[in-house]
């Protein structure tokens, strides 16, 4: 449980005034890590920050350097995950000094670990290289298909860069999060914008949402199946629920049909007359009734679901 809620809890009751006099809003910043990455909202701490000032702000492993990616603003608060962490400061001389530092160092990283990890005979393949703001330690990430032994490995990087150092394995999709790309939709990809988590997604989503179950095309470009597919898959369990199947029987003011399509979002279905030489009609699920339920998703008329 957060201090926050902790707090709450313990705290008596207040007035219903101050209730309501209790801002809605906080003033923020979005500051990005790297170009083009996920922004991230901090408090300025009074100070106003035009986009692209460089600036140093607290985070949980430490000072670190950033970008204003997005000015001052009021975000409302019920939207955040309170409290903020703070900017420290706009970045000086000496810290832009120290950055450049660190990103030549994470430049030579990527040039020295392929080398050491051939050396040492593995298989590991460079994702990405962070070297902390102070100089403490140089994180590299990487992928493998199994679990590796890099002990000496990690003796021999630190012998070289004179820092500690941390090798951490993570898989395919954070993989695509860290490098990013432009997905099928010609939009970033969401988990390297906006996404703050990996949530589950199934084949049953693609299916209630009539995509192809090519898997060409639900999947993304880490090879995992596209996490949107889960962006929108409650509002079409909810539309499911009162939507006849594919492959039921239904009666229209037309007259007994098969459903041969479902669109849940637009609450319409397709229905085919068998004895009727004409194309299938739509109609809205208001204006049918399940006489028999098919094998598609959807509700038959025992109200079960498939």
């Amino acid at each position: 449980m957060n201090e926050e809620i902790m707090d709450t809890l313990s705290a008596p009751e207040a007035p219903a005034a101050e209730e309501q006099s209790a801002p809605t809003t906080t003033e923020v910043v979005g500051v990005a890590f790297r170009q083009g990455g996920k922004v991230y909202y901090f408090d300025p701490m009074g100070k106003t920050l035009a986009q692209d000032t460089e600036v140093v702000v607290s985070t949980a492993r430490g000072d670190e350097f950033g970008t204003v990616a997005q000015p001052n603003k009021q975000v409302r608060t019920s939207e955040l995950i309170l409290p903020l962490r703070q900017v420290v400061r706009v970045a000086t001389q000496e810290d832009r000094a120290r950055n450049e530092r660190n990103r030549k160092t994470e430049a030579e990283a990527e040039q020295v670990f392929p080398r050491k990890v051939a050396q040492h005979k593995l298989e590991m393949k460079l994702v990405d290289a962070e070297c902390a703001f102070d100089g403490s330690k140089l994180i590299i990430y990487f992928t493998a298909d199994g679990r590796v032994d890099f002990r000496e490995l990690v003796k021999d990087l630190a012998s070289h860069f004179h820092t500690r150092i941390e090798l951490r394995q993570i898989g395919i999709r954070d993989e695509a999060r860290m490098l990013g790309g432009i997905g099928t939709c010609g939009r970033p990809f969401c988990c390297s914008t906006f996404l703050s988590d990996f949530g589950q997604v199934s084949i049953k989503m693609a299916k209630e949402q009539n995509f192809s179950l090519n898997s060409a095309k639900i999947s993304g470009t880490c090879g995992r199946l596209m996490c949107c597919l889960r962006f929108e898959h409650e509002t079409y369990e909810e539309a499911l629920k009162v939507m006849p199947r594919v492959g039921a029987q239904v009666r229209t003011p037309d007259g007994v049909g098969v459903v041969v399509e479902t669109k849940p979002l637009a609450a319409t279905v397709k229905v085919r007359f068998e004895d009727k030489q004409e194309a299938p009609k739509v109609y809205g699920i208001a204006d049918v009734t399940v006489l028999r339920r098919g094998k598609g998703p959807g509700k038959g008329e025992d109200g079960e679901e498939s």
